[in-house]
């Protein structure tokens, strides 16, 4: 089943600064194949339910080797059986909608 996610994950007890590991994150989804899209809060990440959440799986086991005590992370997630639907499409259709770019 494809699923599209919105992830947030927020590596805690290493100070303000945490880019170094949601890039380390990034990588993981990224090298696992998934469409990424990395926002200001978070990333949406569209694949495979298994391949998505095994991701998700090794960027937490990924932060924690990299000394991080505790990690709190939220996903946000959609499903659809109707008809395909990527990122890009859902995005498009808002532009469509908005007349310029979101």
């Amino acid at each position: 089943m494809k699923v599209i996610v919105d992830l947030c994950v927020v590596p805690m007890g290493v100070g303000v600064s945490v880019s170094e590991h949601v890039a380390e994150c990034v990588r993981i989804l990224r090298d696992a194949g998934l469409e990424t899209h990395t926002h200001a809060y978070g990333t949406n990440v569209e694949g495979e339910w298994d391949d998505v959440f095994g991701a998700i799986k090794a960027c937490h086991e990924r932060v924690h080797a990299m000394g991080v005590p505790r990690i709190s992370t939220t996903v946000k997630l959609g499903t659809r059986t109707d008809r395909p639907q990527s990122m890009a499409d859902k995005i498009a259709s808002v532009r469509e909608k908005v007349g310029r770019p979101v």
